[in-house]
């Protein structure tokens, strides 16, 4: 028996409460992360998903730097070698520990090396019609995050936008051909990939971003007659973000099917269709009130969030996509991160170098 087996449940770090946390001294939680490490590599597919669970679960809840910093190729290769052999639940667990991998490390080149390595293959699999749908949606959210985060290479930046442009955008004819009802698997990849590409879309110079309003404002619409209520919540914030941004750009933005877009989006924000789930009438109603708030009145609703004795608020699209995009990832986790990064001088040295590729205004350690 391996010396690491009692490892791989992936709960093993919350499920014996939050006593064990406080007490477990530094040297327990290495051991424990080496054993997972280790079981990366087990024959079994079921104990390397554990496993890949159990770093997750470990990088969610604490801030591992020196420890990840150490051993980030060996993590890298573990993940890559999961995404490309493994089946659809391992490709999952490694893409998303691919993102909490980047987010541990924050910006600078190690979060770049990684991201370099992992990218081919996560493109590969997310343009890869015959991978599994999951798998996909998985690789989709991770080249977004993990670009966010990792690359100061404006090429490789506009390359994997074009990636996730290719999937996305195949919901706008299905929406036309098929008034709205499309395969529910398909609508969730792209989902994944829209928010994925719009989170991109934060950090291109403004030249970029004129051409991606030219090329995408005019089709966003059919996306809300989608019969699947998180598409028409995807495009709904997706239109009022690049509404956000086209004012920014030029001052006189002129949007020519303004009546025909507010009409709808009045329909949305108002919704009591008998044949709608109560639930998803409510979220839907919520997030259009405030989409529509922010096409014709150029208003957002601040949110605070609140982490320890610190406040953080959320006064523009912009902030908002990045701050659910690592509310996504993080869980749970995100207000333990947003009190560590917000402390750490190290992680704001670190976003400071970012300012090459991004727009001060969306800066990961602005948003944090």
């Amino acid at each position: 028996m391996s010396h690491c087996s009692g490892f791989s449940d992936p709960a093993s770090f919350t499920e014996e409460g939050a006593e064990v946390d406080e007490e477990a001294t530094q040297e327990d939680i290495e051991y424990k992360l080496k054993g997972f490490i280790d079981l990366t590599l087990d024959k079994s597919a079921k104990t390397r998903q554990s496993a890949l669970e159990g770093l997750k679960n470990a990088m969610t809840s604490k801030i591992l730097y020196e420890f990840i910093l150490e051993r980030r190729m060996t993590l890298t290769d573990s993940i890559e070698r999961c995404i490309k052999k493994g089946k659809s639940d391992e490709q999952r667990a490694a893409a998303g520990l691919a993102c909490l991998l980047c987010v541990q490390l924050g910006s600078g080149i190690e979060s770049e090396e990684v991201f370099k390595t992992l990218a081919p293959i996560l493109k590969k699999i997310l343009s890869d019609g015959s991978a599994s749908v999951q798998a996909r949606q998985a690789c989709a959210t991770c080249l977004g995050v993990c670009c966010f985060i990792a690359t100061d290479d404006i090429t490789e930046l506009y390359s994997t936008m074009e990636c996730l442009e290719n999937i996305f955008t195949k919901s706008y004819q299905k929406e036309r051909n098929s008034s709205g009802i499309s395969s529910t698997q398909n609508t969730v990849l792209h989902i994944s990939s829209l928010l994925a590409w719009t989170l991109l879309l934060t950090i291109c110079p403004m030249n970029e971003v004129k051409k991606k309003l030219e090329m995408h404002l005019h089709k966003f619409p059919v996306l809300l007659s989608c019969d699947d209520v998180n598409m028409r919540i995807a495009a709904g914030e997706t239109l009022a973000l690049l509404f956000e941004l086209a004012r920014e750009t030029d001052a006189d933005f002129f949007y020519e099917d303004m009546e025909v877009l507010t009409q709808k989006l009045k329909a949305l924000a108002t919704d009591g269709n008998k044949h709608r789930a109560k639930v998803d009438k409510r979220k839907q109603r919520s997030v259009f009130r405030d989409v529509l708030r922010a096409v014709e009145e150029h208003d957002f609703p601040t949110e605070t969030v609140k982490f320890g004795p610190e406040r953080m608020y959320i006064d523009c699209w912009v902030k908002k996509q990045t701050y659910d995009a690592f509310k996504e990832i993080l869980g749970s986790g995100m207000q333990y991160h947003l009190q560590h990064l917000y402390n750490s001088a190290a992680f704001k040295a670190r976003t400071k170098a970012r300012s090459k590729c991004r727009d001060k205004r969306a800066d990961v350690g602005e948003v944090f």
